[in-house]
């Protein structure tokens, strides 16, 4: 950049002096023509007053001397010549501008290449009464003023060369200074900053850039971290569906090897049959379950309005054998009219969840408090609790209270996950509420 910064200058300057150059050269030679005419006027006036009878050609070539070699034509004022300091001229000069001019108007002035000389010369002629007087003198053309003044150019231009180093090389550490500052900054902190005023856009660029570049990283730790967590409940969701499969499909091949081989007869032959087929209901149960828990995500189907109210006095109609059987006592408060955006199976599936649940994890004699209003919808009993390490992983998939698979409960830990990811698909806030030993409360507040 150093460089780049000493030819921009080195190229700015010479231009500048060349111009110079040029335009001191055509002022100089206007100002010497203008002196010419000057000088040629007083030469002239000095012949005022003269007898044409003495132009001779020697009284010529005396006046030339006496003017410091000035070439002196004396004319008739007809234009034509009657003497001239250069030998030999004669004729009419009423082609020559000056010539004409002082005929015209008195006198003339008009710098050209003389055709006779063949030099540069400024003539200057002048009528007086009877005659006319023309002096002429060496000048030089303005060509000539540009190649005698070419050197001194030269010169200038290679001192410029030094000069435009020098100060690049002085002023380019100065002046980048805080550009360095901030590449040294940009690439060990997080922001940058500068005193400089015309620094700062770039400051600011920079730390923007910055800001951008950790959100980016963020961004691709974060979905490192999901991509982790889904190989991780991938894993799990296998190792799961393994253990779930592999009682039931144990049981269902012990009893049917001893069955084939005639090691079963009568009624242990009829109980060996009966698990076989529970064993296969489980099973068909368990693979239902998965498919209609994979089902949600990929369902777009459109939300309609759904009367609460109906299903939730259905679910628990058709739970009462349960009930019964377990010697419950169920409360409900079910207001009228409780309508929600949704569709029938997704409440149907929230509803027989969170209730099947609070029959099949109470105890015997135990209570249930069913409460659904237009906000909220709450299932409350008197179970066997959630410990507290378990709060936050009872939403899990294949997460069950109940450690036997396939235990006395019967539960696949399906139910939960199910009803967490329909609530999280309508917008509504789920929330449990457990202690050990005493009971669960489930609570699920609409989206207004």
């Amino acid at each position: 950049m150093k460089s780049r910064i000493m030819w921009v200058g080195f190229a700015i300057t010479a231009v500048a002096l060349i111009l110079f150059s040029v335009l001191s050269a055509e002022v100089y030679y206007q100002a010497s023509v203008s002196h010419s005419e000057e000088y040629l006027r007083g030469y002239v006036s000095a012949f005022e007053g003269e007898s044409p009878a003495s132009f001779t050609p020697q009284y010529a070539s005396d006046a030339s001397e006496r003017l410091g070699g000035a070439r002196v034509t004396f004319l008739t004022p007809e234009g034509e010549i009657i003497s001239d300091s250069l030998e030999g001229e004669t004729g009419m000069r009423t082609d020559r501008p000056e010539v004409v001019s002082a005929m015209e108007h008195g006198e003339g002035f008009h710098v050209r290449s003389s055709a006779t000389a063949g030099d540069e010369m400024a003539y200057f002629c002048k009528s007086f009464d009877g005659y006319m007087v023309r002096v002429s003198i060496l000048t030089s053309s303005l060509w000539e003023i540009y190649v005698q003044s070419l050197p001194m150019v030269l010169v200038f231009l290679v001192v410029d060369a030094g000069l435009c180093l020098l100060i690049t090389y002085l002023s380019t550490g100065f002046m980048l200074r805080p550009m360095d500052q901030i590449v040294k900054d940009a690439a060990t902190k997080k922001q940058v900053a500068t005193k400089c005023s015309e620094l700062r856009p770039i400051a600011e660029l920079i730390n923007r850039l910055n800001e951008e570049a950790e959100e980016k990283m963020r961004e691709v730790d974060e979905e490192k971290e999901l991509v982790l967590k889904a190989q991780k409940s991938k894993n799990e969701f296998i190792s799961n569906i393994t253990h779930e499969m592999n009682t039931p499909l144990t049981s269902i091949k012990g009893f049917a090897e001893l069955l084939s081989t005639g090691g079963m007869q009568g009624e242990s032959a009829q109980r060996a049959a009966k698990i076989i087929l529970s064993q296969s209901e489980r099973l068909t149960s368990l693979v239902a379950c998965i498919i209609n828990y994979n089902e949600i995500d990929g369902d777009e189907l459109p939300a309609y309005e759904v009367n609460a109210t109906k299903i939730a006095r259905e679910t628990l109609e058709l739970l009462e054998p349960s009930v019964k059987e377990r010697n419950l006592t169920v409360t409900a408060q079910i207001e009228d009219d409780v309508v929600l955006m949704s569709r029938y199976e997704r409440i149907t599936q929230i509803f027989g969840n969170l209730i099947r649940n609070a029959i099949r994890y109470n105890r015997d004699g135990g209570s249930i408090a069913v409460v659904l209003t237009k906000e909220e919808f709450s299932v409350t009993d008197t179970g066997i609790g959630i410990a507290e390490e378990n709060i936050d992983r009872i939403f899990e998939r294949f997460f069950t209270v109940d450690k036997s698979h396939g235990g006395q409960n019967g539960g696949f830990g399906l139910g939960l996950a199910v009803v967490r990811k329909l609530c999280r698909k309508a917008g509504w806030e789920l929330s449990v509420q457990s202690k050990l030993g005493e009971g669960t409360a489930f609570r699920i507040r609409f989206a207004k």
